[in-house]
């Protein structure tokens, strides 16, 4: 029974470290001086736009950041493996365009870093990354330019993911989530005076870090694997949340779950792969930014956390109602009530206008499709490649 105590205890390392983020984050961001302060507008920046197969919504982005652009700036599109005339829209759009070829090596990290190499005759002072399906803010690039050029790590932007418009589905649940993982604990861990994850889009680095930054690889989550590489080179990524970029889930059941499938299992690879050494690491070298980035990786997507609380306080009870010891199921009850109160808190501060509180009434049937997504994620194998999410909305 030690053993079962054991996992109902390491179960709670997770829910604690959410609940200090949340907590966190219920004080309400404010700028720092050297946020605001003057642009050094010498400094040029050239903005990476990865696409496969985008091109029905590749202008939309890049009339988005044309009107940011200044003298010597540059706008680059990576048309990568593509089957469509992303090419070519991107080109009539005004972008600079550069076609990469790679059936052997697919992944948008290999696309990142094709436009890496692209820049390397001519460096810029910066590099901005935006996925090619995002929206992004009239002044997110002078921003984040303006940070980056005083802090000299990696700088993330507030990326927030929205229902399309007449979507068939459901997304408030997903919605909270990800105002849960984009927004409540990068704020929270902006407050704390802590780094953050990158997430992919809206991420601007000075050249001197990315030049040499291991991007050329098929990883399903780069962007993740991407900020902990730089952290554990001391350029911890930066939170700045007062720019955002935006983009909306998919509209169709298929593209839905691929896009979950991808990050859910992109996910717990970097956790079991990247936690064990940077908890080490960061011991090592006394690296506070290392570790506290390695604690923030233990917490997994929120409905697999559920999941697996509700899971864990099932068995203990069952153990402790067939004679056994007290102790896993109180300690499974301790993490059960610190999740609710993370999420309540979560919810009330933030989560209101996108998770109406009769929603939590369909708990139940929420929680058996979550079972059932989970279990035809174990035995469909996992996704290794870059495919474009799924959009279409179904006849």
């Amino acid at each position: 029974m030690l053993i079962l105590a054991a996992l109902a205890g390491l179960l709670g390392v997770p829910v604690a470290v959410l609940l200090v983020e949340v907590i966190a984050a219920l004080k309400a961001p404010r700028l720092e001086p050297f946020e605001v302060q003057e642009l050094n507008s010498e400094k040029r920046v050239a903005v990476i736009v990865p696409a496969h197969n985008e091109s029905l919504g590749l202008v939309p982005t890049i009339q988005d950041i044309r009107p940011q652009l200044r003298a010597g700036d540059r706008l680059i599109v990576i048309a990568d493996n593509c089957t469509d005339d992303t090419a070519a829209v991107a080109a009539e759009a005004g972008a600079e365009v550069v076609v990469r070829d790679d059936r052997e090596r697919i992944g948008k990290g290999f696309a990142m870093g094709r436009g890496i190499n692209h820049l390397a005759e001519d460096p810029p002072d910066f590099v901005l990354f935006v996925d090619a399906d995002c929206r992004l803010e009239a002044d997110l690039i002078e921003g984040l330019k303006r940070v980056c050029q005083q802090v000299q790590r990696p700088v993330q932007a507030l990326f927030m993911m929205r229902s399309a418009e007449n979507s068939p589905i459901n997304h408030s649940f997903a919605e909270f989530a990800w105002i849960l993982r984009n927004w409540i604990r990068p704020l929270g861990l902006r407050n704390l005076r802590g780094p953050v994850q990158l997430m992919g889009t809206g991420m601007m680095f000075p050249w001197s870090a990315i030049s040499s930054a291991p991007l050329a690889s098929g990883h399903l989550v780069e962007d993740l694997k991407l900020g902990l590489d730089l952290a554990q080179a001391g350029k911890a990524p930066y939170f700045f949340p007062f720019v955002k970029v935006t983009s909306t889930f998919p509209t169709s059941a298929k593209g839905t779950e691929s896009q979950r499938q991808r990050w859910v299992q992109g996910h717990i690879a970097t956790i079991g792969r990247f936690v064990p050494q940077l908890l080490a690491a960061g011991l090592k070298r006394g690296d506070a930014n290392v570790l506290v980035l390695a604690l923030d990786l233990l917490v997994p997507p929120l409905s697999l956390l559920a999941l697996m609380i509700v899971g864990m306080m099932g068995l203990t009870s069952l153990v402790t109602l067939l004679g056994g010891p007290w102790l896993p199921t109180l300690i499974a009850g301790g993490t059960l009530a610190g999740f609710i109160l993370c999420v309540l808190l979560a919810w009330f501060k933030f989560g209101r206008e996108v998770f109406p509180a009769h929603e939590a009434l369909s708990f139940g049937s929420f929680a058996l499709k979550k079972i059932g997504f989970y279990g035809r994620m174990l035995l469909g194998g996992t996704a290794s490649q870059w495919i474009r999410t799924d959009r279409s909305t179904p006849n």
